[in-house]
């Protein structure tokens, strides 16, 4: 029998989770691998703080450094998120020979490329599971067993917030009812799935990092949160989904990760999106997550589950433990490999299909006028369709596959021509 004592850092809901899950399938894991966890030291801020777990007497303590020092502490899991002082931290613990499991994706997204060197340094583990899609076993699947396949694209709803506003939002156009952006915002915030400060969620910058930490593993390159496109769903309004619906898709926010084979260029973004609704991500609802992975061999594969929450997370955390422990015992660890460096393409420089919406003036002349633009800017277009009569007109449509640098000088033009009285928002279209 091997025993291993686990240090963790910070006892919020991640923390406090991965200890009572600990609790219970300790006898579980031991049995099944010859291995024996026990937690033996948790640092917090506040350690008169009410907690959803009880932690034994002389176990607490507010220096998380003297942990991760601590020789009788075998490997570290780190929950206090941000980026200092956890990253900090974790070279400390990597340092002193210690793995370390994480569900930072604020500081993998930022600084990730220096942990993942400094673990191989060490050669001790840095896992992350929990750090992309909580309880969905996707970083294992793209580091392991996608390892050595030719990966052409992921993409998926890696938020759950978001997703819960826009199923709600997408509801409501069904029913016939208000899809009230603000009224679904409320709604989430009320079930704890939105924060008092919702930007992160919903301008798209939690699913940025998430995404940034996916293309890097994926395209074993070092994509920072900074190469992504951020684009959130605040501005998204009934109209829009409604439209969608009616032209058979979804609207969800999508992070979406590309590389082009013959350029070598990895794309990393995050916006609205219309979805097919035969496409397996358009039936994700509420908070859910899923992740579309596309190969040259493989093909498509879907991961689904629970994407966020203290239970999910912690689970992740537990199984990169139980991984960590396994191979602590053995002497080995995992490995990144050799990150490349990443030439990031510009989002004027990627291609989809887009919707837009124009309310156009009533008068002989408009559908030329402005399918005129469209062709100026090399713009195709799919479907063209007409919505209403008189001042409500309003013209719809669906281009092919176009450049968005092209697509945005579209805009731009049709804004200036007086028989468009207002552009609406701009939408990319996934394919089948």
């Amino acid at each position: 029998m091997t025993r291993f004592n686990i240090g963790v850092l910070g006892c919020g809901n991640v923390g406090a989770a991965f200890v009572k899950l600990l609790e219970t399938q300790t006898a579980t894991v031991e049995r099944r691998t010859g291995i024996a966890l026990q937690i033996t030291r948790v640092a917090v801020r506040n350690m008169s703080a009410p907690r959803d777990v009880d932690v034994a007497e002389g176990i607490l303590t507010r220096d998380a450094f003297d942990v991760v020092a601590d020789p009788d502490v075998d490997i570290v899991v780190e929950a206090i998120g941000g980026i200092e002082p956890a990253r900090e931290l974790i070279l400390a613990a990597l340092a002193n020979g210690k793995p370390v499991v994480t569900a930072n994706k604020e500081l993998l997204a930022n600084v990730g490329a220096e942990l993942y060197a400094a673990a191989d340094a060490a050669g001790r583990d840095l896992l992350f599971e929990a750090a992309v899609a909580g309880g969905i076993p996707v970083m294992r699947a793209l580091r392991e067993s996608l390892h050595g396949e030719p990966i052409r694209r992921v993409l998926g709803i890696i938020n759950g917030t978001t997703n819960y506003i826009l199923t709600k939002m997408t509801d409501a156009v069904d029913s016939g009812g208000d899809a009230d952006y603000g009224a679904a915002l409320k709604d989430a915030q009320s079930l704890g799935y939105a924060e008092r400060d919702p930007t992160a969620d919903v301008e798209g910058f939690d699913a940025g990092a998430k995404a940034a930490i996916i293309a890097t593993v994926a395209f074993g390159a070092k994509v920072v949160a900074g190469d992504v496109y951020h684009e959130g769903i605040s501005a998204i309004t009934a109209s829009e989904i409604a439209i969608a619906r009616r032209l058979g898709y979804v609207v969800k926010l999508l992070g979406i990760v590309e590389r082009d084979d013959e350029s070598d260029e990895i794309s990393v973004r995050v916006h609205p999106t219309m979805v097919p609704a035969q496409h397996p991500l358009a039936t994700v609802r509420d908070s859910f997550n899923a992740v579309f992975v596309e190969g040259d061999f493989v093909d498509s594969l879907m991961f689904y589950g629970r994407g966020a929450g203290g239970a999910p997370t912690a689970s992740a955390v537990f199984g990169d433990v139980v991984d960590a422990a396994v191979n602590l015992r053995a002497g080995t660890h995992g490995s990144l490999g050799e990150l490349g460096k990443a030439t990031i393409r510009p989002i004027d420089e990627t291609s989809a299909e887009y919707l837009l919406g124009l309310d156009v003036a009533d008068q002989p002349g408009v559908l030329h006028a402005v399918t005129g633009v469209f062709a100026e800017h090399g713009v195709s277009i799919r479907v063209a369709e007409q919505e209403g009569n008189g001042p409500d007109a309003r013209l719809v449509f669906i281009t092919h596959e176009a450049r968005e640098k092209d697509v945005q000088s579209t805009v731009r033009d049709l804004r200036d021509l007086d028989v468009v009285l207002d552009v609406g928002g701009l939408l990319r279209v996934i394919g089948d």
